[in-house]
């Protein structure tokens, strides 16, 4: 179980960020403060794999609470929830080693990316000693420089788009744990079903939703649902 530590002095925000994580396999909170001092303490006392952390908050801001946990050599995760957009407190962020930022106000499905994300780099790193090139880059997600196509990007099968796909990801991400069939996504995304079927066949085949046939008055129906298990398959293709 990943334990999380929220750090959010809104306690609205708070509340909702606690309903997020609960939502997601794997992730336990196991506290909630509002500002860096009350996480200062919380953290002398519990161990924690991972902070939700604002920045603007009374006394010492996230990105200088970020510097003190670097400084302190703790062994934990940070991934920042705020409002802040500037791109000096974003760039500050991830040179301080956040793992992911998170602009306000944001979708579930991009929260439950995050947090996906983490956990499969979370279990990867605990779960062994030593990786191989290839495997430290996906946990880097390495990024070629402009102009080149990264090296571990799968191409789509013929007639598919990756901005298709994005968006059809995220219309699946907020639908789920519920199961849903060709013609709910369609009309979801607001594309043909002809075009929402080729890219069902496609997430099937790599193991992203599990299909079943539903038999019931009329003609069987497909349904389809995420796979957990297979959640990070479709990175290498976005």
């Amino acid at each position: 179980m990943i334990k999380v530590l929220i750090v959010e002095d809104d306690p609205m925000v708070a509340a909702l960020n606690r309903q997020f994580v609960e939502q997601i396999d794997s992730f336990m909170v196991c506290g909630a403060v509002s500002d860096t001092d009350k996480a200062k303490e919380f953290l002398s006392e519990t161990d924690i794999d991972l902070i939700l952390l604002d920045i603007h908050m009374p006394g010492m801001n996230g990105i200088e609470f970020l510097g003190w946990i670097r400084e302190q050599q703790q062994d934990l995760d940070v991934i920042l929830i705020t409002a802040a957009s500037e791109m000096e407190q974003i760039q500050r962020a991830l040179r301080l080693g956040a793992a992911d930022y998170l602009i306000k106000p944001f979708e579930f499905s991009r929260f439950q990316e995050a947090l996906l994300q983490y956990k499969n780099n979370y279990h990867k790193i605990h779960d062994k000693s030593r990786v191989n090139q290839q495997e430290l880059d996906r946990l880097l997600q390495r990024k070629n420089t402009p102009g080149t196509e990264p090296t571990n990007l799968r191409a789509l099968p013929k007639g598919l788009t990756k901005n298709t796909l994005q968006t059809i990801n995220e219309v699946i991400l907020s639908m789920e744990p519920a199961t849903f069939s060709t013609d709910e996504l369609a009309k979801a995304v607001n594309i043909s079903r002809v075009s929402v079927r080729k890219y069902l066949k496609f997430l099937t085949e790599i193991g992203y939703l599990d299909e079943n046939l539903i038999y019931g008055v009329g003609r069987p129906i497909y349904q389809y649902q995420l796979n957990k298990e297979g959640s990070q398959r479709l990175y290498s293709y976005l």
